[in-house]
């Protein structure tokens, strides 16, 4: 009799493991990549056989865990459409419902992509009220990764698909709606977002430990007290607990809003966010997919004793050349100069669509973001020329602007005392400064940037290559309004 009930706790305990576990992503409400062959993952009892049935075309996929229990397989899918359903079975079924088929984003990065749409305590994003009035859209669906950091590599992430709806996306990322709402209304497919980002966390926090080894100033051992420490600041807490779960989950691209936490470290965040992007589309394996990104908005960092922002949105600009299939969206006209979280994210949002709806789904008619391409003087006047710049540039409020300034070799920076603009170029003269040698535009942590490009904002730049030591600015924030 003992062992006859032995056994069949036995035979009970085996039962109940059977039940196939999804990681939380593939669950209800999920959008999968079209016309892709899609990853799915999952555990089941050790080498059993698991199937896989996909309504939108009756096929049946069998698949065999191996002795840990693990399986995975692809799955083809049609293109955009739903809702379908998936079932997924061993000895039991799990079966999936609402699955629809479009288009997939990853959105990483720190508070300003983290910010929700009804803002942090005291600090508002424009136009929520409005929006969280017309936001319903079934087939805009919106995941959100769990803040968790990790010493080591998660298999799991905390977190649900919702349709869009107001109270879904009342807690979503602001930046990352707008850009999916902008995706659904050009392109008219379902659209699916997974956001894992983590207020105030570094670049080096998404990376592993082997992408950091060719930078040395980067803490290289990592233990579980730096991690309880430093949690989202900790270098590769939150590829691990954030990012590398997802790693598989077939996607068309990634957005990314970073970089206010490593202005004190600007020097090398260049070549460490393209190395960062290079691991991510290496662990992916899914070639160079599109990687669009946010550069830094303006603000006075000097309320909170930093200093350097204009160098770490310099970098930004150049990482756009280090990287392959990468654009940047300016943000000098969106910034807040008493808040480090700019209320408009509409603007970074639409702007992040623009690049992939230009570059990636080749939608014509879209304007660009002009870049500064080189200088020549003549004279006393610095002549400065931009690329991608058809439409040519312009001022925002007027026909001159006060976020110019021009350097001699002496290297002291004075505002410019005129300034204009013909076609695709800037003239800027400094009536102190006889024979230029170096202009800055907007090179200050505060600015409201005012040069123009079809309606797009055009990067902060200087000249000039000098270090912070040898180059001095002679004004005061006072003085650039009255630069005479």
């Amino acid at each position: 009799m003992r062992k006859w009930i032995c056994a069949l706790v036995a035979l009970m305990a085996v039962t109940a493991n059977a039940k196939v576990t999804l990681p939380k992503f593939f669950s209800d409400n999920m959008v999968l990549q079209q016309r892709s062959e899609c990853n799915l993952w999952g555990k089941a009892d050790a080498n059993k056989t698991v199937s896989i049935s996909t309504s939108w075309d009756n096929k049946t996929y069998k698949v065999k865990s191996n002795s840990h229990g693990d399986f995975e397989v692809k799955v083809k899918t049609p293109q955009a459409g739903g809702p379908y359903t998936i079932h997924i079975a061993d000895e039991s079924t799990v079966i999936l419902n609402n699955v629809m088929i479009g288009e997939v984003w990853i959105c990483s990065g720190q508070s300003n992509m983290e910010m929700q749409m009804k803002g942090f305590k005291m600090q508002p994003v424009e136009g929520t009220t409005e929006e969280l009035l017309r936001c319903k859209d079934s087939n805009l669906r919106l995941f959100t990764v769990k803040r968790h950091a990790s010493l080591t590599p998660e298999w799991d992430v905390t977190g649900q698909w919702n349709e869009a709806n107001s109270a879904s996306v009342r807690d979503f990322s602001a930046t990352a709606y707008y850009f999916g709402r902008a995706l659904r209304q050009t392109l008219d497919v379902p659209v699916g977002l997974i956001v894992t980002s983590w207020g105030g966390s570094a670049c080096e926090a998404w990376m592993s430990p082997e992408w950091l080894k060719a930078f040395p100033k980067v803490q290289q051992t990592i233990t579980e007290a730096d991690v309880k420490k430093l949690q989202q600041r900790c270098p590769t807490a939150l590829y691990n607990g954030q990012l590398k779960p997802l790693i598989g989950y077939t996607m068309k691209g990634a957005i990314w809003y970073q970089g206010e936490d490593n202005i004190p470290r600007y020097d090398f965040y260049a070549p460490l966010m393209a190395r960062m992007v290079e691991g991510w589309r290496s662990d992916w394996k899914q070639g160079n997919f599109p990687f669009y990104y946010c550069q830094i908005a303006p603000y006075d960092y000097s309320l909170i004793q930093w200093q350097g922002s204009p160098y770490l949105r310099e970098q930004q600009l150049k990482a756009e050349g280090m990287i392959e299939n990468a654009r940047m969206a300016v943000l000098m006209d969106a910034g807040l100069e008493y808040g480090i979280h700019p209320r408009k994210k509409r603007q970074a949002g639409e702007r992040l669509a623009l690049l992939a709806l230009s570059n990636t789904y080749e939608v014509k008619g879209l304007p660009d973001f002009a870049v500064y391409k080189e200088v020549a003087f003549q004279n006393d006047t610095a002549v400065i020329s931009f690329d991608r710049s058809k439409e040519w540039v312009y001022f925002e409020h007027g026909t001159t602007s006060k976020n110019f300034e021009v350097a001699g070799k002496d290297k002291v920076f004075r505002p410019a005392t005129k300034v204009w603009v013909s076609r695709n170029r800037v003239y800027v003269v400094c009536d102190k400064i006889q024979k230029p040698v170096a202009v800055r535009y907007a090179w200050r942590d505060w600015v409201d940037g005012d040069l123009m490009h079809d309606g797009l904002p055009v990067s902060s730049f200087r000249t000039d290559d000098w270090n912070d030591a040898s180059s001095v600015v002679s004004q005061s924030k006072e003085d650039y309004n009255n630069p005479k």
